[in-house]
């Protein structure tokens, strides 16, 4: 178990991160260095600043607001808490002052964050057994959708732990020099990352998020890099 452990928690990460990094700038080069679009893609009438209109496309999505309000309330809901965990996982690495205006603890909102993800997910999912989303789905859309509800689940799970029933065994700072080690290149695994009771449920966490970081440069989520550009695009 140690070795699995080791193997998805040190290895796995690296290959995962050059992956996705690599494959996402390849990726990019590629879509920029397309032939132009023949005819204008622009939205008229124009509204003035356009960057400010492509800003409002990109993360207040009015279209679907417009014509499917239920569906709109879950994207916002879960895009904030998609950002609010990103600034925790940050949190993880090291002390930023900035990131605590608002005095908090590592999660943001003790539990409800990961809760109100997960739901999300679930819904996104939901919706897509039923017509006519169903009929315009995909494989890759249950496959994106079920692993980062794994991966978020596995996750919440360790932040409900500590936060609902105070099972503290595996601190922040625990990660902190584990996340450290994986920086700075000097991989280390805190004896509580391998043997507490959170070990399992950390390593699954790790290994579904690496899964998600090397199938992210090929899939169509690739569209959150080009969502801005292309309403800026449209815009004007």
């Amino acid at each position: 178990m140690e070795t699995i452990s080791y193997i998805v928690l040190v290895p796995m990460v690296y290959l995962a991160a050059a992956i996705f990094i690599i494959g996402t700038t390849v990726r990019l080069i590629k879509i920029f260095k397309a032939p132009k679009h023949p005819t204008t893609l622009q939205i008229f009438p124009a509204k003035k600043p356009a960057w400010l209109w492509a800003l409002h496309d990109t993360f207040l999505f009015p279209t679907v607001r417009r014509h499917k309000p239920v569906l709109w309330v879950f994207l916002i809901v879960f895009h904030i808490c998609l950002l609010l965990l990103i600034i925790g996982h940050l949190e993880l690495f090291g002390e930023f002052e900035v990131l605590q205006i608002i005095p908090h603890e590592i999660f943001l909102g003790k539990g409800l964050v990961g809760l109100l993800t997960a739901i999300s997910l679930l819904y996104f999912l939901f919706r897509r057994f039923r017509s006519p989303v169903r009929d315009l789905s995909v494989p890759e859309d249950y496959y994106l959708l079920i692993l980062l509800f794994l991966i978020v689940l596995f996750g919440s799970q360790m932040d409900w732990a500590r936060n609902w029933y105070y099972y503290e065994t595996m601190s922040v700072e625990d990660y902190r020099t584990y996340l450290g080690g994986l920086i700075t290149f000097e991989p280390y695994l805190p004896e509580s990352v391998t043997e507490s009771g959170h070990a399992f449920m950390l390593v699954l966490h790790v290994f579904l998020a690496n899964l998600f970081l090397i199938f992210f440069p090929f899939s169509q989520v690739m569209h959150s890099f080009l969502s801005l550009p292309m309403n800026k695009l449209r815009r004007g």
